[in-house]
């Protein structure tokens, strides 16, 4: 594995999800990069940063990619609350995807997750299904948006997607973060715009953490991120099916 693409409908939702996992890539030698989609314009809770919402929201998440080793951030701009699986938010998830070629895309679970209706955000779900549709068939087919092999994104064929935020019965694998749960709440520390009670936060955090480890059958003590794996481009795929 050289390199990922993580996605997330917003500022902070790769914090919360994946951070830990990412901080191990990364001190591994995996180029990560974030794709963000939209400025998270709705958030916040201080009338007075509406003005400036957007500009601090990337700036947080600049910040926070930075805590975990992420190599760039990468945002699609799409307004927050607004976000559907649409062909040209699909689009510009190929885009992305076919320009860094990742191993591995990381995205939000399609699927409603109803323990926890806060996760199933409706941009979480509509980010999800734009990257689950993207990846296949757009992103390997050179005739889905033919002005992207044109402009030089050529068709390519991902290996893996990791699923996160998913419902619990679909949960397949789960990463040991315990050396990382510092990096990870590092990361959500710098979201200052949206957490303002910082010590609630963590405390929810470790404990998902913690129940996480705990399903999973590790080691007591141990704190955990979980995802649904799903196999697109195996050596026993054969395309179309």
């Amino acid at each position: 594995m050289r390199k990922v693409l993580a996605f997330g409908a917003h500022p902070d939702d790769l914090d919360f999800g994946v951070a830990g996992t990412v901080s191990a890539w990364a001190a591994q030698g995996v180029e990560v990069h974030y794709g963000i989609m939209t400025d998270g314009d709705a958030g916040g809770f201080d009338p007075a940063h509406r003005a400036e919402i957007v500009a601090m929201r990337r700036d947080e998440q600049r910040a926070a990619a930075a805590r975990v080793g992420v190599s760039e951030v990468h945002f699609l701009g799409y307004p927050d609350g607004y976000l559907e699986p649409t062909h040209e938010v699909q689009r510009d998830v190929v885009r992305l995807i076919r320009m860094l070629r990742p191993d591995i895309v990381v995205a939000q679970h399609p699927e409603r997750n109803w323990s926890s209706l806060q996760m199933s955000h409706p941009d979480h779900l509509a980010s999800g299904e734009a990257v689950t549709r993207a990846i296949y068939p757009a992103t390997e087919n050179p005739y889905a948006y033919p002005e992207l092999e044109e402009a030089g994104f050529a068709a390519y064929r991902v290996p893996w997607l990791w699923l996160y935020g998913a419902p619990d019965e679909r949960i397949n694998h789960v990463v040991d973060i315990t050396q990382q749960v510092e990096a990870k709440l590092e990361a959500i520390r710098v979201h200052l715009s949206q957490h303002p009670d910082i010590t609630a936060t963590e405390r929810f955090v470790r404990a998902k953490l913690a129940a996480t480890a705990a399903a999973g059958d590790l080691e007591p003590g141990a704190l955990a991120e979980a995802f649904h794996i799903v196999a697109v481009n195996s050596p026993e795929t054969i395309a179309g099916f």
